[in-house]
């Protein structure tokens, strides 16, 4: 795993790596590759959006005929046949499920936006008996799957599935692989915190990614040099409520319906961006202790914790320089 090091060292500039930033599934991306060809590395960034699009339009809960939106739609009625890809991102999904023992669960739609919204301004705490009554929708073993048949079943009225926690590092490591199709020797996907990292700069020397410091925005806390790598933060302080002078996080446990606390944030690095994403918010979820353990007994993945004390706790793979 990488070394992490001091802020106060200099990084070294991405200049002469071709760049493009793009508004894609409500995210902010910045795609970067390093190319001799100025003209082919723009048809690589092309052929990355174009990607990222389609997964979007596959996956959204904000178009009413995305296949998403369908599986919601017929809850509790029938099945719903989806692409393979769908399926296997779904499959993928519930054993992450499985792993943190339900601190990741995609059926976590039930009370998104409508229990909590942290793009208004939030003036009170959601009613405790509404809470109590969507979370009980909430459960990833109520999601089934017909493997040979390629369709999707839930369970209960009313559940509804979301990728918000998986989808923008999928998308991620998928724009990654059809640039390498294309040739790309080296570049980094950053889809809002979730990166994916391969080859070299045009200098030889790896990528040099920053973590940011929770307290100030816009401010790093440490930075490591990686490549084919992925990292991903969870954090509380980009969407947070205050309410009655509390500061309550957007990461909200699926047990509850309510935001954890205790944690301002995670960051989770590991070979792929898709686990990456995926990991990052059961573990703030789950604690310090129980994530770290789970953490700790798991191969090619490391973590960062800080917490509200802004202390940092990491696993044991990795080396604070």
């Amino acid at each position: 795993m990488p070394q992490l090091k001091n802020c106060k060292e200099n990084l070294m500039s991405l200049a002469t790596v071709h760049k493009r930033i793009t508004k894609l599934m409500g995210n902010r991306f910045e795609i970067f590759v390093t190319c001799d060809d100025e003209e082919l590395a723009n048809e690589m960034i092309d052929a990355a959006i174009g990607e990222i699009s389609r997964i979007e339009k596959l996956f959204t809960t904000f178009n009413d005929y995305s296949q998403t939106n369908l599986i919601n739609k017929y809850a509790g009625i029938k099945s719903v046949k989806v692409d393979r890809e769908v399926l296997d991102l779904i499959d993928r999904s519930l054993r992450i499920s499985d792993l943190t023992q339900g601190a990741f669960d995609i059926s976590y739609g039930s009370i998104d936006k409508s229990l909590w919204n942290f793009e208004t301004n939030m003036t009170a705490l959601p009613d405790p008996h509404v809470a109590k009554h969507l979370v009980r929708l909430i459960n990833y073993r109520n999601i089934a799957l017909d493997k040979k048949n390629c369709t999707v079943y839930l369970k209960e009225k009313g559940m509804r599935i979301g990728f918000g926690g998986i989808g923008k590092g999928y998308a991620a490591e998928r724009a990654k692989v059809v640039m390498k199709e294309k040739g790309a020797k080296g570049g980094i996907v950053n889809a809002s915190g979730d990166m994916t990292t391969w080859g070299y700069k045009p200098n030889g020397m790896p990528w040099t990614i920053g973590i940011a410091d929770p307290n100030l925005k816009n401010h790093l806390l440490s930075y490591l040099d990686m490549t084919d790598m992925a990292i991903a933060t969870s954090g509380n302080y980009e969407k947070f409520a205050i309410i009655d002078g509390k500061k309550y996080s957007h990461t909200i446990n699926p047990k509850t319906g309510y935001p954890v606390s205790g944690i301002k944030s995670t960051t989770v690095i590991c070979p792929n961006a898709e686990i990456a994403d995926a990991m990052a918010t059961p573990i703030t979820v789950m604690g310090i202790e129980t994530g770290l353990d789970l953490i700790n007994q798991m191969k090619d993945i490391a973590c960062i914790i800080i917490d509200d004390n802004d202390r940092i706790f990491t696993s044991k793979n990795i080396q604070l320089a």
